[in-house]
C-alpha cells in the first residue's frame, strides 16, 4: 500500500487530513513539527509527504534537502500564509503542488489520485525491467548493451512527467518507439498518441496540419480541419523531423507550447489544447540553429529532457539479440523453422548499419525470403561485397521501361543504399527532402 507521511503542528487539521488521505487509499503516518518528520522520513520509505509550511521548529522547506534523496517521494505543502515568495521556493524545491489553508479537499484528492497513477505506472516500469534484465527487452526495444540500459532509464525517469522531450538519433534507430514507449508509460496512456513527420508535409499544408483551418479560409479549405495539436488533446504528440518545419513556423509552434493555445487557420477564436509535446530529428539540433533551420528560443524549449537514441554500429551484440528476434518472428509467420549459421551472425554483428535498427530488420526479411533452410552468408543482401556496410549495386533497366519506372527504381535503390538516409539520398539525387517524401508516398513506401 502507498503510504503518506503528513505534518502539521494543529491537530484539528492533522486528523481530518489523515482521514481524507485513508480514504484515497494510502497509510497514513502523521508528525506534528520538523524533527518529528525528519526522524520518519529516516525510518520508512514514503510515496508522498504532504506538510504544513510554517512548523513550531522550522519551515517544511528544510525537509526538502533530505526528501531529494529520495527521488520518488513527492511534496505537497500546505499554509494558511501563502506568498509568492514562499510558493517559488516551493517550486524550485521540487513541490509537486502548493495549497492554502482552508484546504481545497476536491483537489487534494486529485494530486492524490493522480500519485496513485504514477505509483502503478513506477510499478509497471519495475516489472519491464525485471523483463529487460530476463529477455534484453523492454516495450517494442530489444537490446541489454550498456547504451540501451541507459536509454530505457531515461524513459522511466521522463515517461511520468510532463516534460517536453527532445528525441535525437540516426535514421533508422527508433526514435518513434521510444516516443510511443514515453506515451505508453505516462499518465497520458489512455489518450491519442499522433505522430507527425515535418519533413513529409508540404509547405503550403504544414501550418493547417498543425493547427487546423475553418471552411473557406483558403483556396481548397472545403471543410473544417481539425490540427494534430486538437486531434492530441489529452494525449501525445509527436512532431517528427522538427528541425524541417518552416522557421515562421516555429515562432508559433512555440508560442502555442507556452500558452496551450492554438489558432486554427481562418479563425479567431483560439481552442486550449492539453498535449504533451515530443518532438524527433536526426540531424544535429545545435548545428541547426547555427544554420538558421531552427529557432535558439525553441530548441531551449525543447531541451526540457534530451534523449539521444544510440547508433545501432555502438550497440554490441544486440545486433545478433534484435537479428534472432526478428527471425523467430518471421517463422512464426511463415510457420518455418530457419536458422542463423554462425558465418552469418558473425558478418551481421561486423556491419556498420548506416541504417541502423531498420536497415538490419530489412537485411534480415531478405534473408530469409532468399534462404530455404539455413540463412548463410550467401543469403545476406552484402554477401561479396569488398568491405563491410558496403551496398551499392548498379542500376539497369531494359529498353522500353519507362522513364516513370526508371526514375522509381533510381529512388528507391538510392534510398536503400544509403541506409533509409533520406537527407543524404535527396542530395544525391539532386532534389528537395519534400520532393523524396513526395515520391516515397507516391511508390507508397511511407504511410501519409
Amino acid at each position: 500500500m502507498p503510504r503518506a507521511l503528513l505534518v502539521d503542528d494543529d491537530v484539528e487539521i492533522l486528523q481530518p487530513l489523515a482521514k481524507l488521505v485513508e480514504s484515497e487509499g494510502f497509510e497514513t503516518t502523521t508528525s506534528q513539527n520538523l524533527g518529528e518528520a525528519r526522524s520518519q522520513l529516516l525510518g520508512g520509505d514514503f510515496d508522498v509527504v504532504v506538510a504544513d509550511l510554517s512548523l513550531p521548529d522550522g519551515s517544511a522547506l528544510e525537509l526538502l534537502p533530505q526528501i531529494e534523496e529520495r527521488p520518488s517521494t513527492e511534496v505537497v505543502l500546505i499554509t494558511g500564509r501563502g506568498s509568492v515568495d514562499s510558493a517559488v521556493a516551493a517550486f524550485r524545491g521540487g513541490v509537486v503542488d502548493y495549497l492554502t489553508k482552508p484546504i481545497d479537499t476536491a483537489r487534494l484528492r486529485g494530486i492524490l489520485r493522480k500519485l496513485l497513477r504514477t505509483i502503478a505506472l513506477r510499478d509497471e516500469v519495475d516489472a519491464l525491467r525485471t523483463e529487460l534484465r530476463r529477455a534484453g527487452r523492454f516495450e517494442k526495444m530489444i537490446g541489454a548493451s550498456a547504451s540501451m540500459r541507459k536509454l530505457y532509464d531515461q524513459i522511466v525517469r521522463v515517461a511520468p512527467t510532463d516534460a517536453t522531450v527532445l528525441i535525437t538519433g540516426e535514421t533508422g534507430t527508433g526514435k518513434e518507439l521510444v516516443a510511443e514507449s514515453i506515451h505508453r508509460l505516462s499518465p497520458r496512456a489512455k489518450g491519442p498518441f499522433v505522430a507527425m513527420n515535418c519533413g513529409a508535409v508540404a509547405a503550403n499544408l504544414i501550418e493547417s496540419e498543425l493547427f487546423g483551418h475553418e471552411r473557406g479560409s483558403f483556396t481548397g479549405a472545403t471543410q473544417r480541419h481539425r490540427g494534430v495539436f486538437v486531434r492530441a488533446d489529452g494525449g501525445t504528440l509527436l512532431l517528427d523531423e522538427i528541425i524541417e518545419m518552416p522557421t515562421d513556423l516555429q515562432v508559433r509552434l512555440l508560442r502555442t507550447l507556452e500558452t496551450k493555445k492554438v489558432l486554427p487557420i481562418g479563425s479567431e477564436n483560439e481552442i486550449a489544447v492539453d498535449v504533451r509535446v515530443l518532438a524527433a530529428t536526426n540531424r544535429d539540433p545545435e548545428q541547426a540553429v547555427r544554420d538558421g533551420k531552427l529557432r535558439d528560443d525553441l530548441l531551449y524549449r525543447l531541451l526540457v529532457f534530451p534523449i539521444e537514441v544510440p547508433p545501432l554500429r555502438d550497440r554490441g551484440d544486440d545486433v545478433v539479440m534484435i537479428s534472432e528476434y526478428h527471425l523467430a518472428e518471421l517463422n512464426e509467420e511463415a510457420g518455418t523453422s530457419k536458422r542463423f549459421t554462425q558465418e552469418a551472425l558473425d558478418q551481421l554483428r561486423a556491419q556498420p548499419w548506416p541504417g541502423n535498427v531498420r536497415e538490419l530488420r530489412n537485411c534480415i526479411e531478405r534473408a530469409f525470403i532468399m534462404a530455404s533452410d539455413r540463412i548463410g552468408t550467401d543469403n545476406l543482401p552484402f554477401a561479396g561485397a569488398s568491405q563491410p556496410g558496403n551496398r551499392r549495386r548498379g542500376l539497369w533497366s531494359p529498353i522500353g521501361t519507362s522513364l516513370a519506372h526508371a526514375e522509381r527504381e533510381l529512388i528507391l535503390s538510392t534510398v536503400e543504399n544509403y541506409g533509409g538516409d533520406k537527407n543524404q539520398a535527396a542530395q544525391v539525387l539532386g532534389i528537395s527532402l519534400k520532393t523524396l517524401y513526395n515520391r516515397l508516398h507516391k511508390y507508397g513506401v511511407m504511410k501519409s
